[in-house]
């Protein structure tokens, strides 16, 4: 077991090399999910404010802003902020944020910004909202535009917010539609006045990016522009996790994801002119996902063009012993990162990161 490790560990090293010597710029982002608004959601979109667990010092005794700080003394630089639909809106089907509510999560991106990274506000919904996708069946397109120009509103000229349109659709009839969807919240959010920032487009099956083009959400999204006909700063928006079934619920990695996940993905993406951002990956704290996440990114290093960067799953509000825990723990005076951050994910670690300007 020790010598199989030992090569395991050695192969993985030499594809760090090589992808740091082949690579023309580094890589625009690392970061970690800093979850807990999200807290009470589920995969049908049923979410229940009451059960949102900030990770806010003040409202849990969670505190996220020292898990950021510390990451970014890690060398991320960018946060994606899970939250619920109903939590913003307080348990309303509409677009109209509820004062108090939303008060307490853009707690949450005020502290991230404090930080000087990138903060991706990510609607953690599913597509859906209480079982019914959006301008499907669900809330219309006009309700889902009404929030994203409300969220918008409230940070059109700070450059460092992301907007992430939604959290790993699934199951959606009709594809057609979805983009849609998706362009009344793009539209919505640059007529807001947020004219510059990036906007993540995701695809059906759970945002994955091993699907991404064969499950026809490539062709699809690849229509959705900015209001004066311009692709410029819409990213489109994948997952990938390395465990047998892709789902992200199983301590050992498998794989790498080259060969079925990222060729394919950055064949499309160069072939279109398009980019990526990986907004969810991980595993387990395992020697696995250690040796297979590394190999991740150093393909997405090598192909920086088209793959922006990788964002964690995951800190925030979550238990150290979480199966994909990547949050840090604290003891003495300081925070002591997990095995997978520490060996594998830290830009600190695999030097592919750029820092932010």
């Amino acid at each position: 077991m020790a010598i199989k490790s030992f090569y395991f560990f050695v192969a993985a090293t030499t594809i760090l090399i090589n992808a740091q010597t082949s690579k023309s710029t580094p890589l625009q982002f690392a970061g970690v999910n800093i979850a807990g608004f999200d807290f009470g959601c589920g995969t049908d979109g049923t979410c229940v404010a009451s059960n949102a667990v900030p990770p806010i010092y003040q409202l849990s005794g969670i505190d996220g802003l020292g898990q950021m700080q510390h990451f970014v003394n890690d060398g991320y630089n960018v946060f994606r902020l899970p939250v619920g639909w109903q939590y913003l809106t307080n348990d309303q089907m509409t677009g109209v944020l509820d004062e108090t509510q939303f008060s307490k999560y853009n707690m949450l991106v005020s502290d991230c910004l404090s930080t000087g990274a990138y903060c991706e506000i990510d609607i953690h919904n599913y597509a859906r909202y209480n079982g019914q996708v959006i301008g499907q069946g669900g809330p219309s397109n006009e309700i889902f535009a009404e929030l994203w120009s409300n969220i918008a509103s409230h940070w059109k000229d700070e450059t460092r917010v992301i907007f992430g349109i939604m959290n790993e659709p699934h199951d959606i009839p009709n594809l057609a539609a979805w983009a849609e969807s998706v362009q009344s919240a793009v539209t919505a959010i640059r007529e807001a006045g947020a004219t510059t920032q990036i906007i993540l487009l995701p695809g059906t099956d759970w945002a994955s990016a091993k699907t991404f083009v064969s499950s026809g959400s490539a062709e699809a999204l690849s229509t959705v522009h900015n209001p004066d006909g311009t692709y410029t700063n819409l990213v489109m928006d994948v997952h990938k996790y390395l465990d047998n079934d892709g789902s992200g619920s199983n301590a050992e990695c498998v794989t790498n994801g080259i060969d079925d996940t990222w060729s394919p993905l950055t064949t499309w993406l160069h072939a279109n002119g398009r980019q990526a951002l990986n907004s969810e990956t991980g595993g387990g704290n395992v020697n696995s996902c250690v040796g297979y996440i590394s190999q991740q990114i150093s393909y997405q290093a090598a192909h920086s063009d088209a793959i922006l960067g990788y964002i964690g799953w995951a800190a925030g509000s979550f238990a150290t012993n979480y199966v994909l825990s990547q949050v840090p723990s604290y003891s003495g005076n300081h925070w002591n990162d997990t095995l997978l951050v520490l060996k594998s994910m830290s830009p600190k670690t695999n030097k592919f990161v750029a820092t932010v300007v």
